[in-house]
């Protein structure tokens, strides 16, 4: 079989031609991408299935949207940013509370799965649902998506320093809204 060599074009030039409509610019950048976005959200959810399903509907989403990036940060973390969010909204829809869930002989869910559900049910989500925008998405980008602060700041659009700071803030309101 013939291997192609990769395409030399950056991510970025990669994502323009994808919102013209260019196919084999999108199967460039799924071959790039598709690996490690696999290791990521496969560390957060033991379900192959519906890591396989959030891939996808990732990927799908990136076709579609591939026109709205706004050229900040990189194209690694606005991907990471859509496979998150479309985890989480899976693992939203198909999974019951963990108590229904340990109710279940045999079902081991991963650290990560607890994170999440406890997020939504418990008051760790009242406490977060709580925080202004700014400082949920920090949050979100640091603690759940586990984005280095240079990822977070990139994704989000602001300096390194003001995720820092806004996280130092978010900190602090939750150990008082938890506490």
């Amino acid at each position: 079989m013939l291997t192609r060599p990769p395409d030399p074009r950056e991510d970025s030039q990669l994502l323009a031609a994808i919102a013209d409509g260019d196919r084999e610019a999108f199967g460039e950048l799924y071959r790039r991408h598709l690996p490690w976005l696999l290791v990521r959200l496969g560390r957060r959810c033991s379900s192959p299935e519906l890591v396989d399903e959030v891939v996808q509907d990732t990927f799908v989403a990136v076709w579609r949207s591939a026109g709205r990036w706004d050229r900040r940060g990189e194209v690694a973390a606005w991907i990471w940013g859509i496979g998150i969010r479309r985890l989480v909204d899976a693992l939203r829809r198909s999974r019951p509370p963990a108590d229904e869930l340990m109710e279940f002989a045999g079902v081991e869910t991963s650290a990560e799965e607890h994170v999440l559900l406890a997020v939504q049910y418990g008051d760790v989500g009242a406490a977060l649902a709580s925080l202004s925008p700014e400082l949920r998405a920090v949050v979100q980008a640091t603690v759940l998506d586990g984005l280095t602060t240079r990822e977070a700041a990139q994704l989000l659009g602001i300096p390194p320093g003001t995720v820092k700071t806004r996280m130092m803030r978010a900190r602090a309101l939750l150990r008082q809204r938890l506490a």
